[in-house]
């Protein structure tokens, strides 16, 4: 197995031939070791992985739910594009697909991405936060439309690519509610996958 830090993040790949990609983002905390021993693991699987680095540095967060509240959607995304760019251009992946996947803030992101960036195969989100209505994105304030112009389950119509969400019925953070409609959504736009509820789950 080949690791390497490059400027987009964390990158992993078999030792020989092409493989697919894999962009892997992280939750709120950042790229912590966790998310470079998921990257190792799925390479080990037979996937070139790219786990981004979204905050570039080590941020002090004191208040998740406020950082992310605040972040830049639009910025955000931009970056992942450039990311998944990077990844399909890697010589381990060119020509393969490349799909997406994250966990929390980074499942939310996820799905955001699967209904904007160019060139997502598939996505694979793992209790991403979908909604400024309801949950822990919720701003009494109002969200900022500048950065954060739509949430996920606003986007879905957008929705490129055959997508899954995982969840458990008991998340403290994403009211079932939200999953349920998530799940109507990714029905709607007809590109596939669907939602997995786990009973007695919680995030």
């Amino acid at each position: 197995m080949r690791t390497e830090d490059i400027a987009e993040g964390f990158l992993a790949a078999p030792d020989e031939g092409k493989h697919p990609g894999i962009e892997l983002i992280h939750d709120v905390w950042g790229l912590v070791p966790l998310y470079r021993e998921f990257a190792t693991r799925l390479a080990a699987g037979g996937f070139v992985v790219l786990s981004v680095n979204l905050y570039g540095g080590e941020p002090k967060i004191e208040d998740p739910a406020r950082w992310m509240r605040g972040l830049d959607d639009v910025a955000i995304l931009a970056t992942l594009q450039r990311a998944r760019d990077r990844l399909a251009a890697h010589p381990a992946v060119a020509g393969k697909p490349v799909g997406i996947t994250g966990f929390c803030m980074g499942g939310g992101y996820a799905l955001h991405a699967a209904c904007s960036l160019s060139g997502l195969a598939a996505c694979d989100a793992f209790y991403g936060l979908v909604s400024h209505a309801h949950g822990i994105l919720h701003d009494p304030d109002g969200a900022d439309p500048a950065r954060k112009p739509r949430d996920v389950l606003a986007s879905l119509p957008s929705l490129a690519c055959p997508t899954l969400g995982i969840y458990g019925d008991q998340d403290e953070f994403v009211p079932l509610d939200d999953v349920r409609a998530l799940e109507s959504g990714i029905a709607r736009a007809g590109k596939g996958g669907g939602v997995v509820l786990y009973p007695g789950a919680g995030h």
